[in-house]
């Protein structure tokens, strides 16, 4: 498909405009945000999320006009933020290494959301644009329990592979990190898991670790339960309840928060915000079964 533009305005948001030079992901991750905006696209929530992939063949065209014009300022811009600009098939389009070397050419801060390994093959522009303006990586890993990857994340790259691209990114330079995102209640939530994941994230020299817990609205909520329900029936009755809107319990967030915070601290990782190591936790630590960690 052809589009009338890159930049997208948003509001409301830690950076002014988005870029997403796909629609839809082969990755096929069950609870993903970006399923809800399926039905705008006549398209399902569900197989067609993953099977039928939107390219924006001009997309590079368009954002070097748009970068060009003065009036657009230099406000962030948040890459790969509806849709991971480096699943498999940016191998063959090469959109998002058009994106970078335009960003480069007209340095605006970025960060750039993925789960795709392949953003290693462009950190030569990431080391470029690192040097003339903010630009920060932050590759998802929300865990590295390989049942839980196998069941939430079908077409994504296992979590150790994508935290050795970390590790790649870093070692050139990159600010990169990692995002534990979503945390899944009663897949991915428990500490055990958490501390295994956080510990395995600070193994990979990640240079800051971000978190959030998993919400649901729309064609992705449909989808999520309907995938809970036929692989998880014990578990999703619980997540409805869990889930009477599209947040968890602001009690039950903060608990997973946290417990994440303790291990943070205990593995000496940053959030994304923090420029310093964090001190070793001196609060108690969680003990084997946390009250309302599903």
């Amino acid at each position: 498909m052809t589009c009338r533009s890159a930049l997208n305005r948003v509001r409301g948001m830690p950076f002014g405009w988005t870029l997403n030079p796909y629609r839809g992901c082969t990755h096929g991750c069950h609870y993903c945000f970006a399923r809800r905006y399926q039905p705008h696209l006549e398209l399902d929530a569900g197989d067609e999320f993953a099977s039928v992939i939107l390219v924006k063949v001009n997309f590079v065209e368009m954002l070097r006009r748009e970068l060009a014009n003065p009036r657009r300022g230099r406000e962030p811009i948040g890459f790969g933020t509806a849709t991971d600009p480096y699943q498999p098939i940016e191998g063959r389009y090469r959109l998002s290494r058009g994106v970078l070397e335009a960003l480069v050419e007209r340095p605006s801060p970025v960060g750039l959301i993925t789960k795709g390994p392949m953003v290693v093959r462009d950190a030569d522009l990431l080391q470029d644009l690192s040097r003339r303006t903010d630009c920060t990586v932050h590759v998802s890993v929300p865990t590295v329990d390989e049942d839980a990857w196998a069941a939430l994340e079908p077409g994504a790259a296992h979590p150790l592979q994508r935290l050795r691209a970390v590790r790649a990114l870093a070692d050139r330079g990159i600010r990169a990190g990692v995002l534990v995102a979503p945390i899944v209640p009663g897949l991915t939530s428990h500490p055990a898991k958490l501390e295994r994941t956080v510990k395995a994230i600070a193994d990979h020299g990640a240079r800051f670790c971000g978190a959030a817990v998993m919400h649901l609205e729309g064609g992705t909520r449909e989808h999520f339960l309907r995938f809970l329900e036929r692989e998880f029936p014990d578990l999703a009755p619980r997540v409805d309840r869990l889930y009477a809107g599209k947040h968890a319990p602001r009690r039950y967030r903060d608990q997973v928060h946290g417990v994440l915070e303790l291990m943070r601290r205990r593995y000496r990782l940053p959030t994304r915000g923090g420029a310093k190591k964090a001190e070793a936790p001196s609060a108690p630590e969680p003990g084997p079964r946390q009250p309302g960690l599903l």
